[in-house]
């Protein structure tokens, strides 16, 4: 094949990812990972640093914009950043001595990513969204930390004040988090949000964007152990940006037509099958069972 076609196929590939990312409301980067392992002839490796690089990419153009409206909590944050960003360095650091340690390390990362995919798909199955939830009470270290915020919510024509608590619970899930995602490339979206959300009490649209925000320095700090080792490949990160970015913008003016519900448990289903196909990829490599393709 000439060196142009799976550059191309890569891009129209993530061009439809980002068209229903935000139709279906689960982050591009999500899907990008498992399924390009599952479908292309990439090495792990590579397409975990692109995964990263998408994510990043993401997270910058719309973080300053949230952080402008207030959205985003820098005093949230900090604390957040400074345990998930040593676990991301780590979760990188890792997932590529397993490939390169262990003949079959690029199986066992692929079997690892599918069992990561089923836990994912299990907490967006399930997890729920509080548009405003109520904190009765706040943990001492929140208090002490001043973990509060504000800003003007148009839909309701007033300023919204908010606070936060459990971040003794929360400090150890988002270390869990960071070293998913610097593991396997993941944007961690899908961990943030519910953490900050449900476990924290912080208002849907302060967790979206403080998630963002978070995803800016995790992200960052392991495409750094990726880009050291020669795992960021121009070859496939430049079509990927290219797609997501050209189909997140159709996406979101189709966004307004279309029935996010239906969409959302369309693509549950892609990861549900990503999740499948990714463990018998690896199964298949390590001659467990038949290779299919």
């Amino acid at each position: 094949m000439d060196w142009w076609f799976w550059p191309a196929c890569l891009f129209l590939f993530t061009l439809i990812i980002g068209i229903i990312a935000p139709i279906s409301g689960v982050g591009g980067g999500v899907l990008f990972v498992p399924l390009t392992t599952a479908f292309f002839p990439f090495h792990p490796d590579f397409i975990r640093g692109a995964g990263l690089i998408m994510a990043l990419t993401s997270a910058l153009s719309s973080a300053p914009h949230f952080a402008k409206k207030g959205l985003a909590n820098i005093r949230i944050m900090a604390p957040i950043v400074v345990v998930s960003i040593i676990t991301s360095i780590l979760g990188g650091i890792i997932g590529l001595w397993i490939t390169s340690a262990f003949p079959e390390g690029k199986y066992y990362i692929t079997i690892m990513l599918g069992i990561v995919l089923f836990i994912i798909f299990a907490v967006m199955l399930t997890s729920k969204r509080v548009e405003f939830p109520e904190v009765k009470e706040v943990d001492s270290l929140s208090e002490k930390l001043e973990l509060k915020g504000a800003w003007y919510e148009p839909t309701l024509g007033k300023v919204v004040e908010y606070r936060v608590t459990n971040m003794k619970i929360a400090l150890p899930a988002f270390a869990g988090v960071g070293f998913i995602a610097g593991m396997f490339g993941l944007g961690a979206g899908w961990a943030n949000v519910p953490v900050l959300n449900l476990i924290m009490g912080a208002p849907i649209k302060v967790a979206t964007s403080t998630s963002m925000m978070i995803i800016t320095v995790n992200d960052a700090a392991a495409a750094w152990v990726y880009l050291s080792k020669g795992a960021i490949l121009p070859m496939i990160v430049v079509p990927s940006v290219l797609g997501i970015t050209i189909g997140a913008r159709i996406g979101a003016k189709l966004a307004v037509r279309a029935r996010p519900r239906i969409v959302r448990y369309i693509v549950l289903g892609v990861m549900l099958l990503a999740a499948v196909l990714d463990i018998y990829k690896g199964l298949a490599g390590l001659g467990y069972v038949p290779k299919l393709f």
